[in-house]
Formats: C-alpha cells, structure tokens, sequence
C-alpha cells in the first residue's frame, strides 16, 4: 500500500495534469496501460456508465466489470444489464451485500432506508465496495463534475482515499449533452427510465423523477439532506 500512496502523492498530479485535455478514451488507454492486471469499472447502469461500457470495450474487453446489487433496483436497471451482457457479450460481476434484507430487517427493522439512509447505503454499498476494490489497485468511475456540487472538483486521475486506490473519472468534464450523443451516435443500450425525468438512477426506493429546472440529482433520497451513498467523497 505504501508503493500506491506514493504514487498518489509523486504522479497522479501529472497524470492529472496530462489528461485535463485530453478525452476520455485517451485516461481510458492510460488506465489500461497502467493498471489492466488489476483494473476495474464500476458500473450501475446509468447513462454515463453504458458509455464507459462501450469505450472499454472497443478499448480492452478483459477489462472487469462490477455492478453493486443492494436488491433494490428498479427492473429497468437489471434490464438495462441484461441487454448490455448480451450486446457485449461478457458477464458483469454481481457485487452483493453480506447482510440480506431480511437480516437486515431483523437488525435494523423495517425500510431502513426510510429512517437512516446512510446505514443503509453503508450496508448495501459502500461496505461491499470496499471488499470488492480491495482486489485491485484502480478502479474507473462514470462520475462527472456538473452531477453535484460534491463532485465538482473531481480530477481525471485521482488517488481515493476512503478506498485507498487509484481513481479514474474520464467523463469529468464531460456535459449531459455530451453523454447522450455518444450514447445515440453509437447505439449504446440504456436505462429507459433516463426518458422518465429520471437523470440519476439509484434503487427505487430512494428514487424518484426529477423536474424540469431541478437539480439532476434532486431525486435521490428525497426529504433527505443526502446527495450521495459514500461511494465518492
């Protein structure tokens, strides 16, 4: 672990640096380069994650892809990766929590969800993130900067210290719009609830539509001073 801290602090400034510029496939190839015995894309379907799906594909199919299963996806989202399985020909790697929701029902009772969103979010995400990203020394995510303020200052390469791991975030400066026309330019199967004002699909008891003029991520965990589930910093 040391070795990779070093890196963060002597490197990834520079790759950083680099990459600015440069497109998303270009941090791909850098990823790949660098790190393809021991680099993964995180995946929940959204549109920005079919996008990275397709790059990577064309770019290093071995690559591994893992999606976090909490049990509580919309059917759109499990159909939206079945229909990416079968374009692309792979298998995702379920990612699931160690507690079910029946354990976790009988610990914490009833729609935790509803009274302590971030324990449940700790529990169906972040915890089995951790045990996954442990396995490797970078992982690449779909995260772009106008999503939230949180994630406003993400950089193309980054070190992630809640995970102690390498970060890529190749569609950090990318728009909304830039998203989408890669998706329709290349054909690229998605979520069909992003046609439903749904901008940020999470499980479907956390999320609802958004409207017109509202924050793209106004639709998770509503009634909530919450915006995120621990995944990002």
């Amino acid at each position: 672990m040391s070795n990779r801290q070093r890196m963060a602090d002597e490197e990834l400034q520079v790759w950083a640096y680099r990459m600015e510029a440069k497109s998303p496939q270009d941090v791909l190839v850098l990823a790949v380069e660098h790190f393809a015995g021991s680099l993964v894309l995180a995946a929940s379907f959204g549109a920005e994650d079919v996008v990275l799906i397709d790059m990577l594909h064309k770019l290093a199919p071995t690559i591994p892809v893992f999606y976090l299963d909490t049990n509580k996806h919309f059917p759109e989202t499990y159909e939206t990766r079945d229909k990416l399985e079968e374009r692309y020909q792979t298998n995702f790697i379920q990612v699931l929590p160690e507690m079910t929701l029946a354990e976790q029902e009988k610990l914490h009772g009833e729609k935790l969800w509803e009274k302590d969103p971030n324990l449940c979010c700790q529990i169906r995400k972040v915890e089995p993130l951790k045990r996954v990203l442990s396995g490797y020394d970078a992982w690449i995510t779909g995260i772009r900067r106008d999503q939230a303020p949180t994630r406003a200052n993400a950089k193309k390469v980054e070190w992630d210290e809640k995970f102690q791991l390498v970060k890529f975030n190749p569609l950090a400066d990318w728009t909304m719009d830039q998203v989408w026309a890669y998706i329709h330019a290349n054909d690229v199967p998605y979520n069909p609830l992003h046609d439903r004002n749904y901008p940020s699909i999470g499980c479907s008891v956390c999320t609802r539509p958004v409207q017109p003029g509202q924050d793209p991520r106004a639709g998770r965990w509503a009634g909530f001073d919450k915006t995120e589930c621990g995944l990002h910093k």
